[in-house]
């Protein structure tokens, strides 16, 4: 079985080592450890696949501990309909979330023209009141 070191997972995701710690630290990711003090960690198929899928839920937008609950529940697969359903569900308040936001820019960038607007007017008059 190919095993992985954290360089070499950091080159291929193209992510810090730092954040793979961090990942790890989260409970996301459970490599083993060799060398001296067990100072090296080395990461087995199912680790770069936990953190593949960790990565991609992140991309998203699903917070790490969604990104958890969904990834261990595929790890003892007893009931997928559960597990498509949890998903759906973290979806589906992923999705609330980025309409919520997109109203809210909608209503900024709204926000900014009027005064962009209301800004060239006011231009507009006091080019007019000057003499040139």
């Amino acid at each position: 079985m190919p095993t992985y070191t954290i360089t070499e997972l950091a080159r291929e995701f193209d992510i810090t080592a730092r954040a793979i710690r961090f990942y790890e630290d989260q409970g996301l990711l459970s490599p083993s450890r060799e060398g001296v003090g067990g100072r090296n960690r080395v990461y087995t198929p199912r680790d770069r696949t936990r953190l593949k899928l960790t990565l991609r839920g992140k991309r998203l937008g699903l917070t790490l501990s969604e990104i958890k609950s969904i990834i261990d529940m595929y790890e003892s697969p007893k009931d997928t309909v559960a597990q498509i359903n949890r998903f759906l569900e973290a979806l589906a308040h992923q999705r609330e979330t980025l309409e919520q936001q997109r109203e809210d820019i909608e209503m900024s960038l709204a926000d900014i023209s009027t005064h962009e607007d209301e800004c060239k007017r006011l231009l507009a008059e006091y080019a007019a009141q000057t003499p040139a």
